[in-house]
Order: C-alpha cells, then structure tokens, then sequence
C-alpha cells in the first residue's frame, strides 16, 4: 500500500474543506437545533416534537427566534470541522504508518478509524466548547445577550475559562461517539459497496453514482452518529451549558444531572437530532468532496478490505 505524502498544502485544503462543509451545514441546521434545545432544557416544551415545537418557538417569539445562536453555530464549527476533518486525515494517516504494512493496516482498520476520528475530534473540541456553550445559553435563556460577541464576553467575564469549558467533558462525550459514528460508518459503508464492484466498475462510476453512494453512506453514518452521541451525552451538555446540576464536580454534576431527567429524559429530542444529524453528515460528506475538489487536494487514504 502507497501512503500518501501529504503536504502542508494539502492539509490546508482539507482544513478548509471541513471548515466550510461544517460552518454551511451546521448553520443551515440551527432552526432545528434551536427546537431541539428548547425540549431538552425548557419544561414548556415537555411533550413536543420538531414540528410542534417549531411552531411553538414561532407563535412566542417570531420566526426570527429560529435563528437564535447562528453565529457562535457558524464560527464554531468553522474552527471545529477544519480541525476535525484535517485531523481525521492526519491520524488515519499516522496510525496507517505505524501498522507498517497493508495487511497490517487492513486488519486493524476499525481500530485506525476509531482512533483517527477520536483523536482528531478531541483536539477540535477544544476550539469548540466555549462557543458551543455561547450558543447554548444563548438559545436557553432568552435576553441573555444579543450575539455571538455579546455572549462569548458575558460568559467570560461573568464565568472565566471555566465557565467556558464546564462542557468540555459532556461535550467530548457527545462529540467523539459522534466523529466515530460519522467517520467509521461511512467508510465501512463505501467498502460494502465497493467491495460488491469490480475494479473496472468502479473505476466508470458515473458522477450520479458517486453521488447517491455518497449521499446513502453519508445518511446512514448520520443515524449512527445521532444515536451514539445523544445517549445521553447531547442532553445534559444542554443541561450544563444552561448552569442546570448542583455545584461540585464535573462527574458528580453529570450524574445528579441523569439521575434526575431519568432514562426517558436522557433521550429527550432524539428525533429531531436523528433528522438533524443525518442531514448534517451527508451534506458534509458531499460537501467535503467537492470543496476538496475544487481546491485541488489529493484524495484521503483509503484502507478499505478488498474481495
């Protein structure tokens, strides 16, 4: 197996592929992740769905309220998915290197893919959790501030750093199970399918093909990512980012936190987020490609299992 050289060049451009494929997706998405924070933290929305609950959000506050969050939503995941997706493609890489070989590599390739996604997500969480916690309070307390920069200041100065990061763990929680979820089952999805190809096929896919295989993978490693992030990690990240949870540690805030929502509680919103994050990831995914594309980047590192 031929690992790729990658430049710095290189990694710039995949840096700026995720960051825009993450910003444009994410943002496009807040409407739904404003009603889904207000389920999981309001009691006035005990009960609702997304579509209930969107309307709920319209006829109290505006259709504007949607928008609630935008910003530290944009510049957050700008800085996180150029870090997440550059990351994934630098620890595939590096974890590739140490297996030494391609059958090595093919072996263990769920465990590269674990560690590549878990890594990379790590490190992009730190550039995310104070904004993540920004919008947070902003979409949970209403007249908390006016922006991003009004937000991200009030906290900082009313709260410090560990105000900022008092979600770092639950959001590392919810953030990691999700890159495995996104990653892993999106790569084990392309080789199901191209495992089924000949080379020649593969080799003559049509761009529609290309497309609606990415579009599936990118679909079904959404459902995953959802459903391993959301128990019950995405919950009480809402619940700590609002100062929900008596004082004292981080694991003693998180677990009077779960005992009180209860098992039911614990899944509040995970309909809207299954929709959400099934959206997100294939967007992303499609969106990589083609920024990647555009910016003339190499193609990742495949370690797929042949027939």
């Amino acid at each position: 197996m031929s690992v790729p050289n990658f430049s710095l060049q290189d990694y710039s451009s995949f840096f700026a592929a995720g960051a825009l494929c993450c910003t444009i997706s994410h943002g496009a998405m807040t409407p739904i992740d404003v009603v889904k924070t207000r389920i999981q933290v309001d009691p006035n929305y005990k009960g609702l769905g997304i579509v209930s609950g969107t309307r709920y959000v319209v006829a109290r506050e505006g259709p504007a309220a949607l928008l609630t969050g935008f910003g530290p939503t944009a510049v957050g995941y700008l800085a996180q998915g150029g870090a997440k997706f550059a990351g994934y493609e630098y620890w595939k890489k590096s974890f590739v290197q140490v297996a030494g070989d391609q059958e090595t590599a093919v072996k263990y390739r769920t465990a590269i893919y674990l560690g590549a996604a878990s890594v990379a997500e790590f490190f992009a969480d730190i550039l995310l959790t104070p904004l993540e916690a920004t919008r947070i309070r902003l979409v949970s307390e209403r007249g908390y501030a006016s922006g991003l920069v009004t937000g991200f200041t009030r906290m900082a100065r009313e709260g410090g750093v560990r105000e900022l990061y008092a979600g770092f763990i639950p959001i590392l929680c919810k953030q990691i199970p999700y890159a495995i979820g996104q990653f892993t089952v999106n790569e084990f999805c392309h080789e199901l399918v191209f495992r089924s190809m000949s080379e020649e096929a593969k080799q003559n896919l049509s761009g529609a093909a290309h497309f609606s295989i990415s579009l599936g993978s990118g679909i079904t490693a959404g459902f995953a990512a959802a459903v391993l992030s959301h128990v019950a990690a995405d919950t009480l990240l809402s619940q700590i980012n609002k100062g929900h949870g008596p004082s004292g540690s981080m694991v003693y805030r998180l677990t009077a936190l779960a005992r009180e929502a209860g098992f039911k509680g614990l899944f509040a919103g995970l309909g809207p987020r299954m929709i959400m994050t099934a959206g997100l990831v294939s967007s992303q995914f499609l969106m990589y490609d083609e920024i990647k594309r555009m910016l003339g980047a190499p193609p990742g590192l495949e370690i797929h299992k042949e027939n």
